[in-house]
């Protein structure tokens, strides 16, 4: 069985909070699946609040444990080259955040493109030294930016091809 037949096998809801809780995902996956007819089918409000909470569910153990996860898997040269390809790639994205610091997470996480979002928020707190007082309400602030950017895309698409949604 592939992916997308689990999540339709599963509740819908549950469906939403788990697509936006992967990394590459995110919300701006699990938004339009939400509201598809053939997805979740569920109303933009309802896509909006499950989305948000699932790409936020792993925020927390991300700052709280990349440090510590990655110092040890790093003893290992295939996990060495992966976190080094990460931070390096962390780094060449993160001006925002280099410059500006928790405040340039906000961005960094609202624009709802490939390689930015809470994960990526994450690991750039973490690269560059974004304290998690900081960074925590930086990074769920650039979720419900990055949420409403893709509601409101889901809304011109649902308006102009008159899809409907419950």
């Amino acid at each position: 069985m592939d992916i997308t037949h689990w999540f339709h096998a599963c509740p819908r809801e549950l469906a939403v909070i788990l697509i936006a809780m992967l990394p590459v995902a995110e919300l701006r996956g699990a938004i339009p699946w939400a509201v598809h007819p053939q997805g979740g089918g569920m109303s933009l409000g309802m896509a909006y609040v499950l989305a948000v909470t699932g790409n936020a569910i792993p925020v927390i153990p991300l700052l709280l444990g990349l440090g510590p996860v990655s110092n040890y898997l790093r003893r290992w040269p295939v996990f060495d080259r992966f976190f080094e390809w990460l931070f390096a790639r962390t780094r060449r994205r993160g001006n925002l955040v280099e410059r500006y610091e928790a405040l340039g997470l906000v961005p960094f996480v609202a624009i709802p493109l490939p390689v930015t979002g809470a994960w990526t928020g994450a690991v750039a707190a973490f690269v560059f030294g974004v304290r998690f007082r900081y960074a925590l309400p930086a990074i769920l602030a650039g979720i419900l930016i990055a949420g409403l950017v893709v509601v409101l895309a889901c809304a011109g698409v649902i308006g102009i091809w008159g899809i409907a949604s419950s």
